[in-house]
């Protein structure tokens, strides 16, 4: 099978053999196995006043926390407490939380909703502050999780990513969606539903676009298209293949993989659909390319040494710098993304059969196998690096996954009685 079919191929018709999900937005259920090497004991009090919001804020930073698998949940048993109440630092600290959190939520007369919370750290006897927020009610979700991403940076000195978003490809009954959801796999929404399939959908830098590639023309065109509008547009429709979509990191530049001179080269396009300019200049298939976070280079999969391999070249081409061979762990690797510091590769190896996520340091060039399952594709690294989201496959059907990049965390995010392909994880909201 050739490079381009494993590639390109494989992808369309896994999309294509996607099951039929239960509903029209269903959400992902998700399951969390493994902890961390430690976890910070942590007590979250029920927030007083959120009975009236329908949404339990405390409950779902509760939940964010567990998911990371950095924090464990001490009980703070029913009774709401205030940001304002007085905390009995010491008796929290006896039950074994080292932090504790209390808060409000107030509905006001124009139908929004006041949430303030503090957080305390009990070791030391002191509030390391907090946040207030003014939203209204279908915001409610997305102010939870930045509370949790207050309280990841404040206790763990590292940005939380409960308030990004995934973006993700479903099938419902004989239509593709392109769906677009929490952080947690909640609040989901369609951002397009074709009958032709969506695949590698790629978030922009600012987070309010999408690029993918759409056969509803019934050939793969590559769009862009805008999250709060819902407009989209063609940034590449060349003769024969538009695949792979990779936004540069200042979010004018897309690259994308053509064959519209024969066999597949990394291209690069402005985000406005012109200036379309080739960048590799091999003889082989060059496919799969994402800009490393600086904006200095393009990494890429090609098989221009035989068997696919991870390669990478400087962003304005080979004609400014021959292209140099990154992965020499394993004979067939493919599917590079570089973590948000630049320091990691996360990519897919071919094991005797079985298709692997591996994490390499890009330094000492060590890789690592992160998964124990086998048809593994498609990773995005989290927006602070320290989770990659992939799809892989569970008893015969299609799920997303989350690992931690130590391996110690995993989620697995499925769909009631279908399957879901194409992930991407979406950067730091603005």
């Amino acid at each position: 099978m050739s490079l381009m079919t494993k590639l390109g191929l494989r992808t369309l018709l896994a999309s294509c053999l996607i099951a039929s999900a239960g509903a029209s937005h269903a959400q992902l259920n998700v399951l969390v196995t493994g902890v961390g090497s430690t976890q910070y004991p942590i007590a979250t009090a029920n927030f007083a006043g959120e009975t009236s919001a329908q949404q339990s804020i405390s409950e779902i930073v509760r939940q964010d926390l567990q998911r990371s698998g950095k924090f464990t949940n001490i009980d703070a048993g029913s009774t709401p407490v205030s940001e304002n109440d007085s905390v009995d630092l010491g008796a929290w600290k006896a039950k074994g939380a080292n932090a504790f959190v209390a808060g409000s939520v107030t509905r006001a007369a124009n139908g929004q909703y006041d949430v303030r919370f503090r957080l305390y750290d009990t070791v030391k006897g002191q509030s390391l502050g907090g946040l207030s927020f003014t939203t209204p009610k279908d915001s409610l979700r997305l102010t939870a999780h930045k509370i949790s991403d207050y309280i990841y940076q404040k206790l763990l000195g590292t940005r939380g990513v409960f308030a990004t978003r995934l973006s993700y490809v479903i099938k419902v009954g004989s239509r593709y969606q392109l769906q677009i959801s929490d952080s947690d796999g909640q609040d989901a929404h369609v951002a397009l539903s074709s009958p032709e399939p969506i695949i590698s959908p790629a978030w922009s830098p600012d987070g309010t676009k999408v690029a993918y590639v759409s056969f509803e023309k019934r050939k793969p065109i590559v769009y862009i298209h805008d999250l709060p509008t819902g407009r989209r547009v063609v940034i590449s429709d060349q003769k024969g293949n538009n695949s792979a979509p990779a936004w540069s990191p200042d979010g004018r530049t897309v690259a994308v993989a053509l064959s519209r001179t024969g066999n597949t080269q990394i291209w690069a396009v402005n985000a406005n659909g012109g200036g379309l300019r080739r960048l590799s200049q091999s003889t082989s298939i060059d496919t799969e390319p994402f800009y490393s976070p600086d904006g200095q280079w393009i990494y890429f999969t090609s098989d221009r040494g035989g068997q696919p391999q991870i390669y990478k070249m400087p962003a304005a081409g080979e004609s400014a710098g021959a292209a140099q061979r990154v992965t020499f762990t394993g004979s067939y690797n493919t599917s590079p993304r570089v973590s948000p510091d630049g320091k990691e590769l996360a990519y897919i190896s071919r094991v005797g059969g079985a298709f692997k996520l591996y994490v390499q340091d890009l330094q000492t060039g060590v890789a690592t196998a992160l998964t124990d399952t086998t048809h593994d594709e498609s990773p995005s690294f989290a927006a602070n690096g320290q989770y990659i989201l992939y799809a892989t496959q569970v008893n015969g059907r299609g799920v997303l996954a989350a690992v931690s990049t130590d391996g110690r965390t995993r989620q697995i995010l499925s769909v009631q009685g279908g399957s879901v392909r194409e992930p991407s994880w979406g950067p730091f909201m603005q």
